[in-house]
C-alpha cells in the first residue's frame, strides 16, 4: 500500500498515535474509489440494534443477509464497513481483507427509555476480526453522559495501546436539548468538538441546521449567515481542532437521492472529509444503491 502525500500530512494531525494506529488509519483513507484522496465514504449498519430488523431490512429483504452489507461495500468501493459483532462475524472469513471493518462496540435499543449504550463487544473482539478500528456512540446531554464517557475513554485508549483508531458516533441528546437542539449548529460543533477531546481519530456527527440552541451561544453565531449548508459543514471542521480530524456526516433516515446529492456536496464544498451512509444505501435495491453510492463518490471526486 502507498500512501498519498494527503494522507500523510492527515496522519500528521495525530501526533501521540502509535505507528499499528496509524497504519490503520493509513489502511482507512487508501481504500476503494477514494483511497489517497483524504475522503471517506463509510457504510454503517448498527441500525439493526437501534431500530430492528424489520424496520431496518424488509423494505431491502436481501439486507437480512450479513453477507449483503459486506458485498454492496466492496462492490461500491466504499473506504470501510461499519458493524456490530455479530454483523462482522458472520462475514468476516469470507471477505477478509477485502475492506477495511470497523467494529461498533457499544449499541442502545429503541425499547430502552434510558439515552445510552450498553458495550457489546471488545478490542479483543476488534482484533481478532481483522478490524482497523472500533466504533462506538456519546449520547452528548444524556442524563447518562458521564458514565458513557468514561466507558468511552477506556475503550479508546485500549484500542490504541493495541493499534486501532477510534471512530465516535457524537449525537446530543436528552437534558436540556429540545429535539431541534438535537440538530443545531452550536450542538453539533460541540458535539464534534467532545468527541476530539476524547481522543477520537474520526468523528461522526449529523448534519447540523442553521438553529442555535444554546442561549450562552448565540452571542457567538450572531451577525454571520448560517443559512448556506457548506458554511455549517466547515464550521463543525473548525470545531474539530480546525480540520486536524476527521469528520464524517451521517446519512441519516432514508430520503430522495437528490437530498443525499445535495448533502455529499455541502460536504465537500465545506471541508468535510466525507459521509457515513447507510440507510440511505442499504435500504434501496442493490443496483439502485450501487447507483447512489457511485454518485456520492464522484461528487467527492470534484466530477460533478
Amino acid at each position: 500500500m502507498r500512501v498519498t502525500e494527503t494522507v500523510r500530512r492527515i496522519l500528521a494531525g495525530y501526533e501521540s498515535d502509535n505507528p499499528g494506529t496509524k497504519a490503520n488509519l493509513a489502511r482507512i483513507l487508501m481504500a476503494g474509489r477514494l483511497g489517497g484522496t483524504g475522503k471517506l465514504v463509510i457504510l454503517p449498519v448498527d441500525q439493526g440494534f437501534e431500530h430492528g430488523p424489520a424496520r431496518s431490512f424488509a423494505v431491502n429483504p436481501p439486507a437480512y443477509d450479513p453477507h449483503y452489507h459486506f458485498r454492496l461495500a466492496i462492490d461500491a468501493g466504499l473506504s470501510a464497513y461499519a458493524a456490530p459483532l455479530g454483523m462482522l462475524e458472520a462475514g468476516a472469513a469470507t471477505f477478509a481483507g477485502e475492506i477495511p471493518l470497523i467494529l461498533k462496540v457499544n449499541s442502545s435499543n429503541s425499547w430502552s427509555v434510558h439515552k445510552d449504550q450498553a458495550v457489546t463487544a471488545s478490542v479483543e473482539d476488534a482484533l481478532r476480526l481483522g478490524c482497523s478500528a472500533i466504533g462506538l456512540t456519546i449520547y452528548p446531554g444524556s442524563e447518562h453522559f458521564d458514565g458513557m464517557l468514561e466507558e468511552a475513554r477506556e475503550l479508546i485508549a485500549e484500542a490504541k495501546a493495541a493499534g486501532l483508531a477510534a471512530v465516535v458516533w457524537s449525537y446530543p441528546r436528552g437534558g436540556k436539548l429540545s429535539k431541534e437542539g438535537e440538530l443545531a449548529l452550536d450542538v453539533g460543533a460541540y458535539a464534534a468538538h467532545m468527541a476530539c477531546l476524547i481522543g477520537a481519530h474520526i468523528v461522526k456527527v449529523k448534519l447540523p441546521t442553521d438553529h442555535i440552541e444554546q442561549p450562552d451561544a448565540r452571542k457567538a453565531y450572531e451577525g454571520q449567515d448560517w443559512s448556506e449548508p457548506a458554511r455549517r459543514v466547515a464550521h463543525v471542521m473548525q470545531s474539530a481542532f480546525a480540520g486536524r480530524r476527521l469528520v464524517v456526516f451521517s446519512g441519516g433516515a432514508t430520503k430522495g437521492a437528490e437530498a443525499v446529492f445535495a448533502d455529499a456536496r455541502a460536504i465537500r464544498d465545506g471541508g468535510g472529509s466525507g459521509s457515513i451512509i447507510g440507510r440511505n444505501s442499504f435500504q434501496r435495491p442493490r443496483e439502485e444503491a450501487l447507483a447512489l453510492l457511485d454518485r456520492i463518490i464522484r461528487i467527492y471526486l470534484g466530477e460533478e
